[in-house]
């Protein structure tokens, strides 16, 4: 790959200082001496109209009259003067400028100055950090262009946040703990590089083990997902969120009235694979402990003490934070009760008794740390009469080395256990002065661990072989609600729109009048419901204007005249079309929930499931998601609310349909991938039952597409690209299937490598490598659609779906090229494999937006050089190796 184009960013040889002053106070002085006392080994030019020496350093006027080549200026000074500035930059070829000073939100003048600035930085390429207060620095390399005037120490965790303040609250704070960075980046406005880009550089930073964020509001959501989730597949990320009272969930039905953006966040950090934190404090302790490498594998938290009285506040603190208290297996509890006194606490937690030895904390631990149903222990020590506190910490150091499992220790008291401690910190033992805050910890491994299996769903619009949408039908319905003007469907069109998802739903017939409504009751036979039939009416009982259990014709009439009388008295100014007629559902065993979809202004779609019916808003119980979907997203959703917990069995009411309600969220995401016109909607309720599920009443709201949006642009998570999937036929006429690699592709990806020839697995990995690594075969299965592709070639054998082959790209991180990678099978060369899978990956290249394709074949390979000049490549040589670059134009 070829460098970053933020390099000249973050990693400058080359800096000019424009502001560079002597004057004490101002921010030039401030940045120019922190450049200077940090051991850059870059070179620094300092720019000042005024002054011809600064800090001893030749000055000059102008960034365009000094003579080498400059990678990075930073501006310290005033507003007004940027738009000259920015230019001349441009004009002597630099890249990357860093704006230090602060601006005036409230000035509309400085406002347009900047939006001025920006666009003639587009103009020249230059991109642009800032504006804020702070800077940047990297300690690692001793560039330091902030007006920091602390000690910041180098390390291996980068501290990216949009506020100086909080950012400067965060270095002191962690300065005090002896606590490095490899970078800090203060991102400010963020008027062009945003975090998308920065977390897509500290990725390839080889100096960066982990990653702390600090998050306002975001600006890309669709490139901020996309490298979060990249980050978060091979760097610990930890994320604190600020503005939580800001609510950008706006709209009219009940899905959007029941969630806040902060609800929204929560739900894309969890999908990203990323672990929030609510204080600095967790930042940083999260980030340690996540960087040490403790994971676990559940919530599920074991606690040993010798105190009944701090382990059942322990208990406490469990519970509060969400944290299961484990049930030990039999075989743990009878070895405990073989091991421990007669007297001990016999359950969880597992009371030691005051005086317990070392070897009795030690048994009990073990015992803990072998039962299949702990996924962490809380050893719990307190100093009495007979105890062992050293001996007890280092047999507890010896048993964390021995087990995958993560122990999390602390010793209660000062002085008298102060040795303890002082071994754990060198030994690197997860150890506090409170319990508490090791079950905080605890719950955030959990959470993490939740997350990352969050991360590794890559649904598409709709899994499995699934009946098809009729999305032109669906379509039709929408385009003539716009054609009307209007942008919220009535029941009977919204529930139209389901039907063509393959949602079941009540049978909804319109009647213009009470005769027209009582032929249709007579067809649909009674007993039956009455609605409102009108766009303009969102909440039909808030206007009298629904009516149940209509059992006979006079009851019928009567019922007609009064919702239209109540409808028109309280909404006089509502369109009505008519009344629905709708048989009337009687589930015994019914429960009714909510699913919905509600527009974030950031992360776009989201959907809702919850309890449904008249309690919706007075229960508050939901969950949320970011589409797509899979079935285990949608087990997620529904394990995480109160009603979730009554769909099983239950005293008398057998279990819903859990399969059929599965299906219509995913039905309901496949809805918000297809449509992106669809911007809220609630169906509810959704009666569900042992023999299924069926929408009694639904409203979908819709806006206009916004010009020039890609296929899946609304959303914030790209969906699998189904659209790609496509069938091909052999030169010897074999049919074969051509399509996007999934996740589940692993085993076969890892026995397509097991039969590649020796040289085969050397000229593509570079390494004599048997088979792919846990890491590899991640890295190759687990894709981000929105900035790479991999396409396999499979054919149907008796063993099942094989691999034949498989074409990949990756794009640069400027989103205008990629490079390629080509792996054929050696038993299916010859088949004319190679030509028909590289025009697919062209094809997929083409609808990125991709211009470039580069790759890289062996001089030797005649027969990749022939197909590659039969595509159109041009070759580049390198005398040096035996590589031969070669690169085509995609058109």
């Amino acid at each position: 790959m070829r460098p970053h184009y933020l390099t000249s960013l973050f990693s400058p040889r080359t800096v000019a200082v424009v502001g560079a002053s002597d004057t004490p106070g101002s921010i030039g002085q401030a940045v120019f001496a922190n450049l200077l006392a940090g051991n850059f080994q870059g070179k620094l030019f300092p720019v000042n109209l005024n002054h011809k020496v600064v800090g001893g350093i030749p000055a000059v006027p102008s960034v365009r009259l000094i003579e080498p080549a400059v990678d990075m200026a930073v501006v310290c000074t005033a507003i007004r003067t940027l738009p000259a500035i920015i230019k001349d930059c441009g004009k002597k070829g630099i890249k990357a400028v860093l704006l230090a000073k602060e601006f005036s939100d409230s000035e509309q003048l400085e406002r347009e100055i900047l939006n001025e600035s920006v666009s003639i930085a587009r103009h020249y390429g230059i991109r642009v950090l800032g504006p804020n207060v702070l800077g940047l620095m990297r300690p690692v390399a001793g560039f330091n262009a902030t007006n920091y005037t602390s000690k910041v120490r180098p390390g291996n965790m980068a501290l990216v946040s949009q506020s100086s303040a909080l950012c400067t609250a965060m270095l002191d704070w962690a300065d005090s703990k002896g606590i490095g960075f490899s970078s800090v980046i203060s991102v400010g406005e963020a008027l062009d590089v945003d975090f998308g880009e920065i977390l897509d550089y500290l990725v390839a930073d080889n100096f960066t083990q982990g990653i702390l964020l600090h998050v306002h509001h975001i600006h890309h959501a669709r490139r901020f997902m996309s490298a979060l989730r990249a980050a978060a597949r091979t760097k610990p990320v930890v994320v604190i969120k600020s503005g939580r009272y800001q609510d950008d969930v706006t709209g009219v039905t009940h899905s959007s009235n029941l969630i806040e953006s902060g609800d929204v966040f929560d739900a894309a950090l969890s999908r990203a694979g990323v672990l929030r934190v609510s204080s600095i404090a967790q930042l940083f302790t999260a980030a340690k402990v996540l960087a040490a490498n403790f994971r676990v594998g559940g919530k599920r938290l074991a606690i040993v003490t010798n105190g009944i009285g701090p382990g059942v506040l322990a208990a406490d603190s469990a519970y509060t934070n969400g944290v299961e208290l484990a049930k030990l297996s039999d075989a743990t509890m009878d070895l405990l009760n073989n091991a421990l006194p007669r007297n001990w606490s016999h359950g969880n937690p597992i009371d030691l008794i005051g005086d317990a030895s070392p070897v009795r904390f030690r048994t009990a631990v073990k015992a803990c740390i072998d039962d299949p149903n702990v996924d962490g222990v809380l050893v719990i020590f307190t100093p009495q009469a007979g105890t062992d506190h050293l001996t007890t910490a280092q047999l507890m150091i010896g048993l964390q080395r021995e087990s995958s499992k993560p122990m999390f220790l602390s010793w209660l008291g000062d002085a008298k256990v102060s040795e303890s401690r002082d071994l754990f910190s060198k030994a690197k033992c997860a150890h506090f002065r409170a319990p508490e805050y090791g079950i905080e910890v605890f719950r955030n491994l959990a959470s993490y661990h939740y997350n990352q299996q969050l991360l590794l769903q890559t649904p598409g619009p709709l899994e499995g072989k699934r009946e098809a949408p009729d999305l032109l039908r669906a379509r039709a319905v929408i385009a003539g609600a716009m054609a009307e003007g209007r942008t919220i469907l009535s029941e009977r069109e919204s529930k139209e729109v389901l039907a063509a998802f393959r949602i079941p739903v009540n049978p909804t017939l319109l009647a213009r009048t009470e005769d027209e409504a009582v032929v249709l009751a007579e067809q649909i036979h009674y007993p039956v419901v009455l609605k409102i039939d009108s766009a303009d009416i969102i909440y039909k009982s808030d206007v009298g204007g629904v009516e149940l259990n209509i059992s006979n014709e006079a009851t019928l009439r009567a019922a007609f005249r009064g919702i239209l009388e109540r409808a028109r008295q309280a909404m006089p100014e509502a369109r009505i079309d008519g009344i629905s007629v709708q048989p009337m559902r009687k589930r015994r065993f019914a429960r009714e929930v909510m699913v919905g979809v509600t527009h974030d202004s950031s992360f776009g779609p989201v959907i809702t499931f919850g309890a449904g019916g008249i309690a919706v808003e007075v229960m508050h119980d939901r969950a949320l998601s970011l589409p797509p979907l899979n079935q285990y997203l949608v087990g997620s959703m529904i394990r995480k609310t109160r009603i979730g917990q009554l769909l099983g069995a239950f005293k008398n009411l057998p279990a819903v349909d859990m399969d059929e309600l599965v299906d219509v969220l995913l039905h309901v995401s496949e809805m918000v991938c297809e449509l992106p016109e669809l911007r809220e909607m609630d169906i509810n309720p959704l009666v569900a039952d042992e023999k299924g599920v069926i929408a009694l009443d639904a409203r979908i709201i819709v806006e206009p597409l916004k010009p020039d949006v890609k296929r899946y642009g609304h959303m914030a998570i790209m969906p699998y690209p189904t659209h790609m999937v496509r069938s091909a036929t052999l030169n010897d006429g074999m049919k074969v299937t051509i399509r996007p690699v999934r996740p589940e592709d692993a085993e076969m990806q890892q026995e397509f490598v097991r039969t590649l020839s020796d040289e085969s697995r050397y000229n593509r990995y570079m390494s004599s490598i048997k088979q792919l690594s846990q890491t590899m075969l991640v890295r190759f299965t687990q894709l981000d659609y929105d900035r790479e592709m991999a396409l396999a070639m499979t054919c149907e054998t008796e063993k099942g779906e094989e691999q034949q082959a498989v074409a990949r790209f990756i794009t640069d991180p400027d989103n205008e090229g990629c490079e390629f990678a080509l792996e054929v099978a050696d038993k299916w060369q010859g088949k004319g494999i190679g030509y028909i899978l590289m025009n697919a990956l062209f094809d997929a290249a083409r609808e990125q937006g991709l211009t470039v394709m580069r790759g890289e074949v062996l001089a030797g390979n005649k027969g990749m050089l022939k197909l590659m000049h039969k595509l159109g490549f041009t070759v580049e040589t390198h005398p040096e190796d035996r590589a031969l670059t070669i690169v085509t134009k995609i058109l």
